[in-house]
């Protein structure tokens, strides 16, 4: 009985110790994208966005409950920290957010208060800026400028 629980012991340490090489094998992959309401929160939905050349996306998203905007700049393809900004402001008020940094996936949450109000926002990725001004004023055209410095 004593030699069974031994064997049986060690069989399980074995299949333990072969799980865990296993997974400390595996290789390492970059972390899922993210969304816009993952960074701004499930309230805010996405009303505009605009392409960082072909490495991320700018979104501006709204939340009807609160009226604050929020902006965030989300990468495509994940991995080293990258310089990285978003912004947001609104000329009514003189109010703005910004986020600036290097990150991995994302910068943002930027939030300010725009409800009924025309918005100018944007974000950068590396070298390649993006920025929208006049966003969402009903009949008034918005004016998109994307940029490398």
């Amino acid at each position: 009985m004593r030699s069974n629980r031994s064997v049986l012991t060690a069989a399980a340490f074995a299949a333990l110790a072969m799980g865990a090489t296993t997974v400390l094998a595996s290789p390492a992959s970059a972390a899922p994208n993210t969304t816009p309401q993952k960074v701004c929160g499930s309230a805010y939905k996405t009303v505009n966005s605009a392409p960082i050349g072909s490495l991320g996306t700018v979104y501006l998203t709204y939340n009807s409950a609160n009226g604050k905007n929020c902006v965030a700049t989300i990468r495509k393809n994940p991995g080293a920290a990258v310089e990285m900004s978003t912004w947001i402001y609104i000329p009514d008020t003189g109010d703005s957010a910004e986020d600036y940094g290097h990150y991995t996936s994302y910068a943002g949450p930027a939030y300010v208060y725009g409800k009924a109000l025309c918005v100018n926002w944007g974000g950068h990725i590396n070298n390649i800026y993006t920025q929208v001004s006049g966003s969402n004023c009903a009949a008034l055209k918005e004016n998109r400028v994307t940029f490398t410095r």
